[in-house]
């Protein structure tokens, strides 16, 4: 079976071809995830809009409880160089 950080990371990177994409597992347990997404494509979107967009990606393995919870930091490229 495919790790499920990688799965998530197709998934994402399903909707957004050209992101900048970081999936890991901090526990270690194969259920808690985080995410970092940096996309132009978050040019003018809310947060809720960026999250909503990334868990829409993400819907079968949410409800099939592959994945139980995932924190998710979206950003803009230019956002990114802030940092």
């Amino acid at each position: 079976m495919t790790d499920i950080c990688d799965l998530i990371y197709e998934r994402i990177a399903s909707v957004l071809p050209n992101a900048t994409i970081t999936v890991a597992d901090p526990h270690h347990d194969q259920t808690h995830f985080e995410a970092l997404v940096i996309s132009d494509q978050f040019e003018g979107m809310s947060r809720v809009k960026r999250h909503q967009m990334v868990m829409k990606s993400l819907q079968n393995e949410m409800q099939s409880n592959y994945v139980h919870a995932l924190a998710l930091k979206t950003m803009t490229p230019s956002e990114w160089a802030l940092l």
